[in-house]
This record gives structure tokens, C-alpha cells and sequence, in this order.
């Protein structure tokens, strides 16, 4: 499993002023907020992570770094998917979609050609990390 700073909350906000300072980028990453509806509280949480472009869509992974369990922004986007995303210089309404089933084979294959510490992830969990699509509004 990834190793993740002591503080997370800490550095996820450091991140995301230095990331919204910089014009909604930040170089050599390809980072993004991704803002979702807390399904208990009602209110909005934002997270700052990596996305991966294959053709013309935009697509986020619910590894939590190989932890066992999913992450809280992708709990929440199951339970309202209406999601705000910051990235490549603007913001704007999106509809995350978690990629079915039978979808994710060959995008997995994609995705990890390209980002193979995503292998070590889902070696290390049973559970099938989820890939998300950020469909524009």
C-alpha cells in the first residue's frame, strides 16, 4: 500500500489552495478537485486527485492508495453523482459515473499501461478498485 502523509486532511487543503492559486493546475500532474456531496452530511467535500484522459473522456480511480477499503468522495458520488469538477484551468458541473462491469476490463488494461502503480493497488485489496468516468454537464 502507498505510503500517505500523517496528516492527510492537512495536506489535501495545502493542495488544493496551491492548486486553485495556480490556475487549476499544477505542473507535471495531472491533478483535478473533484467536489461531491457528502452522503451524510449534505455537504460538500472536496478532493484533490490524479485522472487519467483516454480519448475524449476524463476518468478518476477509487484506489484510496490500495487501502481495503473505497474512499469517501467515491461513497459519496454512488449516493449523488452530481460531482463539481477543478481541472485544466476551469471548473464545471459533471456527472460521475462509476464504469460498468463489463467496461472495465479494457480501460483497467489502458489504465495501467500507463499508471502501473495501479497494479500494486489492486494486487493488495480484494476488492475491485472502482473507475469512474467525470462526464461533463
Amino acid at each position: 500500500m502507498t505510503e500517505l502523509p500523517i496528516d492527510q486532511r492537512a495536506y489535501n487543503q495545502k493542495l488544493i489552495e496551491e492548486f486553485r492559486a495556480g490556475g487549476r493546475r499544477i505542473a507535471d500532474r495531472p491533478l483535478l478537485l473533484l467536489t461531491t456531496t457528502g452522503r451524510k452530511s449534505g455537504t460538500p467535500r472536496t478532493s484533490p486527485m490524479m485522472y487519467i484522459r483516454i480519448d475524449d473522456s476524463m476518468y478518476v480511480i477509487a484506489s484510496n492508495a490500495g487501502a481495503v477499503f473505497d474512499p469517501d468522495w467515491y461513497r459519496n458520488l454512488v449516493a449523488e453523482p452530481a460531482v463539481t469538477v477543478e481541472a485544466e484551468g476551469e471548473e464545471y458541473a459533471a456527472t460521475a459515473r462509476p464504469v460498468a462491469d463489463e467496461d472495465r476490463p479494457v480501460l483497467w488494461t489502458r489504465i495501467v499501461e500507463r499508471y502501473p502503480f495501479f497494479i500494486e493497488h489492486q494486487g493488495g485489496v480484494e476488492r475491485k478498485i472502482p473507475v469512474v468516468e467525470l462526464i461533463r454537464a
